[in-house]
């Protein structure tokens, strides 16, 4: 029998190669009602990650969906020799209205499982942080035509968040740098997996 596969809200990040396949993705997500909202960003892999993804790129799409099934269909058919990587929203810790427009977007992974306490806490300490417009909770499922070297242990232990800021892209990193600190103090180890600037707003 085969196994029922949920379907979430997320994120997609598509690496923009300029060729055939990334522009076809870009056109097909434009036109989408799957697409809430299509960003082209820059992609920085902390050092802790950048082992598990060494074919990683700088560019990439960066689309907000709805429906994760369908995003594993336009992946599938649209299949790059970089990574690309969606992350489902299991749980969505908090939302809410902040001042500015969205600039960036920072993924992180939990290296140790979701005690329901140190999730509690960590939702707790983003709420603080009140340039945080979203912040998410969920897993990862990566598409690419070659095999990874290594698997990513952290896949179902994934944190994202929004963040709204007017200030330099630089500036909203070392912000989101000290929140990943203030979680490390309290001992919840909390690691960058991928930094998202976004450059331009195309839907």
């Amino acid at each position: 029998m085969s196994k029922l596969e949920l379907s979430y809200s997320g994120y997609v990040c598509a690496p923009y190669l300029h060729n055939h396949e990334s522009v076809e993705l870009k056109e097909s997500w434009m036109t989408s009602k799957n697409i809430e909202k299509l960003y082209f960003v820059t992609g920085t892999f902390s050092s802790e990650s950048k082992p598990y993804f060494s074919d990683s790129t700088n560019h990439y799409l960066l689309a907000k969906f709805k429906d994760s099934e369908q995003i594993s269909e336009d992946l599938s058919k649209h299949n790059q020799d970089k990574t690309s990587f969606v992350f489902n929203i299991k749980d969505e810790l908090f939302q809410r209205e902040v001042r500015g427009n969205i600039n960036f977007i920072s993924v992180y992974y939990l290296e140790y499982g979701d005690d329901g306490e140190d999730l509690q806490e960590i939702a707790n300490l983003l709420l603080k942080r009140d340039k945080i417009e979203v912040a998410g909770l969920g897993n990862m499922n990566t598409f690419c035509l070659n095999t990874s070297k290594f698997t990513f242990p952290y896949s179902e232990n994934i944190i994202v968040v929004e963040v709204a800021s007017e200030k330099s892209h630089q500036s909203v990193k070392k912000y989101c740098d000290e929140t990943k600190r203030d979680a490390n103090r309290k001992g919840m180890a909390m690691v960058n997996l991928l930094s998202l600037s976004i450059l331009e707003q195309l839907k």
